[in-house]
């Protein structure tokens, strides 16, 4: 089942790897400036997030396999019809609304909801593999992609996104279970068997009525307030404007893009340690030092660029994909100690924090480069809140549901 969800992530991520690649392009032809641009990559990551509850919500009312299959399917429309838009509206409409609310459906509350029903022991190890799986494969389609938009287009690059998502369905529909007891398995380290609970009604209202809950813990809003910082840091930041401020520099397209693919394969290393980490060690402390690690290497950044790639540039990359999203596994841990049951959906209102911070920075930092004429403020920006982060980590109190 682990091995199974790992493919679908990865399968289905490449339509997170466009956005950055879009900018120059539509800017080029359509004349759409980049805080435009931004502005539909802004809502394609906000809704990713304000989706996440509900789509954990609905996977306990109808079950992961058809909730995921049905993601797919939307994600593919979104990506398929943009080769057709005229207006930067279309580009809302599309990449903005329909891939980022099929998007929001599986990714990392998926992964959250694998990992509560499938496994009692391993959990934190569990979910970083797939939180690898979901950051990893939007990186390793970048230097595939970046060809294929430098050599042929951006629209050969939109069609491939569609493909590949529907080519996940059939895994999906095959492979894909909702519970251990569905194949007369108890979950994994636990000492007896679990049967399936029935199906929970009122989904929608069930994810609201978690985040009252929740809304009522100290725990709750420091974990949300990191986890935006996270998402400012990654994807608003760095995953959709790196490549075109490190283009401004004179780096070639696909240079670029590699570079992030690079980021990618370490994140593999530092997400499924953060899970290891994370089974043995304070996920507090965890999460203050990530933080603290990324704000120092962002504030060294604009240093780095160049037309070329050079030895620090390299080992920014390094460093940054290591940490690219360590802070997932432990930020789960948390959701798990503090609110129990709830943990999943609890975890998807965290994840949507996550995105909405990471659409504020998409949004910002192309108008940033629009009015400054370059990046070098958000990169700075984004290094201060991360050591904000690190300490509002430390601020979580033990304790259920403090």
């Amino acid at each position: 089942m682990a091995a199974t969800t790992f493919l679908t992530i990865v399968g289905a991520a490449s339509f997170a790897s466009l956005p950055g690649l879009l900018v120059d392009p539509l800017n080029e032809e359509f004349g759409w400036s980049r805080g435009t641009i931004g502005f539909a990559v802004s809502v394609n990551l906000a809704l990713y997030g304000l989706t996440a509850p509900f789509a954990a919500a609905l996977m306990d009312r109808f079950g992961i396999r058809r909730v995921v299959a049905a993601a797919l399917a939307v994600i593919a429309a979104g990506a398929g019809l943009t080769v057709f838009m005229t207006a930067a509206w279309q580009l809302v409409l599309l990449w903005g609304v329909l891939v980022g609310l099929g998007s929001g459906s599986m990714a990392l509350a998926f992964a959250a909801t694998v990992t509560d029903r499938w496994f009692r022991a391993r959990r934190g190890l569990v979910s970083g593999v797939l939180t690898a799986a979901a950051a990893s494969g939007q990186l390793v389609f970048l230097p595939f992609l970046g060809w294929l938009v430098t050599a042929h287009g951006w629209r050969p690059a939109s069609v491939t996104i569609a493909v590949s998502a529907l080519a996940v369905v059939p895994l999906v529909w095959l492979l894909l279970r909702d519970h251990p007891a569905d194949v007369g398995l108890a979950p994994y380290g636990a000492r007896e068997f679990v049967p399936k609970p029935a199906p929970v009604s009122g989904a929608a209202r069930r994810a609201v009525v978690v985040l009252g809950r929740a809304s009522r813990s100290g725990t709750f809003w420091l974990l949300a307030g990191t986890f935006a910082i996270c998402g400012a840091s990654t994807n608003g930041l760095v995953k959709t404007h790196f490549v075109p401020a490190a283009h401004d520099h004179g780096m070639p397209v696909t240079a670029a893009a590699s570079l992030l693919a690079v980021i990618g394969v370490f994140d593999v290393v530092g997400t499924v340690a953060s899970g290891w980490f994370t089974d043995r060690f304070d996920s507090r402390r965890l999460l203050a030092v990530y933080y603290a690690l990324r704000g120092v290497s962002l504030l060294f950044l604009p240093m780095l660029l160049a037309p070329d790639v050079r030895p620090p540039m390299v080992f920014f990359i390094v460093f940054y994909g290591l940490d690219w999203v360590a802070t997932v596994p432990p930020t789960m841990a948390l959701c798990r100690e503090r609110f129990g049951e709830d943990s999943a959906i609890v975890f998807g209102w965290v994840l949507a924090s996550h995105q909405v911070g990471a659409a504020v920075v998409a949004f910002a930092g192309g108008v940033a480069r629009d009015v400054f004429g370059s990046y070098d403020v958000v990169w700075y920006a984004s290094g201060g809140l991360c050591a904000v982060a690190a300490l509002l980590a430390l601020m979580i109190r033990v304790g259920r549901g403090r």
